[in-house]
């Protein structure tokens, strides 16, 4: 079978990958120079399923509001991007701040990412790919008290998922992360999770295309893709800058932009752009550096090391498809990382901004598009597109050769969504 997947971030990638190696023709389609150019490009650089969490958790209405008054505010809409795609995707979100909600979000959510960190395993182990990975460990921060409370509702979802984790004193944090202490007085404990790890996304993502190629799939770059043809219930074609193309399947694998490309067909796809920012700087003093990867709970600011790096991420911006850098947002990284570690070189830093390609309960959407019997759904993966990308790319490849995938996978699908079809 032809597949098309349109896409070359890194659920794009994954997908095709796991379709050449079930003996698919597959072409790849992005408007970009190469693989991993947007939102895979300067992540948090985390692979992180037991921090696998749905934004949309109870009381978060009211700790947005306190966010927004505050100078480093983890949280920011920016008024002059309101529309209605914003509205009815903060809609749906504030649906699902409930408790019975939230444990049904985040438990699927836990499932697929568990299930992609053992897939990403395999692949490393079957191709020695390498992407400045390490395989030591998250620890998630807490500076407050009220933070160690609120972590054991996330606790106990983790032990019903079967997710090893330990609540760790700070010389406990200390002892695996030696670089924080300089910071120990502001530091009250952390959550630690063994099973989670990190890398580069952008440097996997571009070697696995290379090694997919390898494999016969072929990668259509620096070509936009311009529309979709379809008959009443399937794809016929897709338009292109360089022509028509066509093939048996269709992936859209194209985060974000995802729910335009699907307007024109009648689809009204859940999937709203919320901006993160990076910081990548050099590693100058090793002892005043992360060993692995923490999350600084306080300003939901992710400090990650890559190499002779150090990865700084985190931020959300409701501001539409706006990729403008925002001082202020700098601020927020250098200080979370100031007080924290302090041992590279913010005056090197490289500064990065790019959409998330977020649903209203955290999940992404994997799976067949209802519509269209050829169509198929990778798409909506938020702030955990590195964490889910092989196992999302390994159901998806699975589901169209058909065969069973090796998880739960009806309720990842868009059918949850019924009503957001036009």
């Amino acid at each position: 079978m032809k597949v098309i997947v349109l896409g070359a971030g890194v659920i794009g990638v994954t997908t095709a990958w796991y379709l050449a190696k079930l003996g698919h023709e597959v072409e790849v389609i992005d408007r970009q120079p190469a693989a991993g150019l947007e939102t895979s490009f300067a992540n948090a650089g985390q692979v992180s399923p037991g921090y696998s969490t749905p934004w949309a958790a109870p009381g978060l209405p009211v700790k947005a509001l306190k966010w927004m008054l505050g100078r480093h505010s983890p949280l920011v809409i920016r008024p002059e991007a309101l529309d209605m795609a914003m509205l009815r995707w903060i809609g749906g979100l504030l649906l699902n701040c409930n408790e019975h909600d939230y444990d049904i979000n985040k438990s699927r959510m836990l499932r697929i990412a568990e299930y992609s960190r053992d897939c990403l395993t395999a692949l490393r182990d079957e191709t020695g790919i390498t992407y400045d990975d390490r395989q030591k460990g998250l620890i998630q921060l807490f500076r407050t008290d009220t933070q160690i409370g609120h972590a054991s509702e996330d606790m106990r979802l983790l032990s019903d998922s079967g997710i090893p984790h330990d609540l760790f004193t700070v010389d406990q944090i200390l002892e695996r992360e030696p670089g924080l202490k300089g910071a120990r007085a502001l530091l009250k404990g952390g959550l630690y999770l063994p099973g989670d790890e990190s890398g580069d996304a952008h440097m996997f993502t571009q070697r696995l295309a290379q090694k997919a190629e390898e494999l016969g799939v072929t990668f259509r770059y620096e070509t936009t893709i311009e529309a979709i043809d379809a008959s009443a219930d399937t794809i016929l074609g897709v338009r292109t800058s360089e022509g028509r193309l066509t093939a048996d399947a269709y992936v859209l694998a194209l985060g974000s932009y995802s729910p335009q490309i699907l307007r024109p067909l009648g689809i009204r796809l859940p999937v709203y752009p919320v901006k993160g920012y990076s910081l990548t700087l050099p590693v100058t003093d090793e002892d005043r550096a992360p060993v692995s990867t923490v999350n600084d709970e306080t300003f939901k600011v992710a400090i990650t090391r890559l190499g002779d790096r150090i990865r700084i991420g985190g931020t959300a911006e409701l501001t539409g498809f706006d990729l403008r850098l925002s001082p202020d947002r700098r601020e927020t990284l250098e200080l979370s990382f100031s007080e924290l570690y302090g041992g590279g070189d913010l005056s090197q830093a490289t500064y990065w901004a790019g959409l998330r390609p977020n649903t209203p309960d955290g999940t992404p959407i994997v799976g067949p598009s209802k519509k269209f019997g050829n169509l198929w759904l990778n798409t909506g993966h938020g702030t955990l597109g590195w964490t889910m990308a092989a196992g999302s790319g390994r159901i998806l490849a699975d589901q169209i050769h058909g065969r069973k995938p090796n998880i739960p996978v009806l309720d990842l699908s868009v059918d949850r969504y019924v009503r957001a079809f036009a």
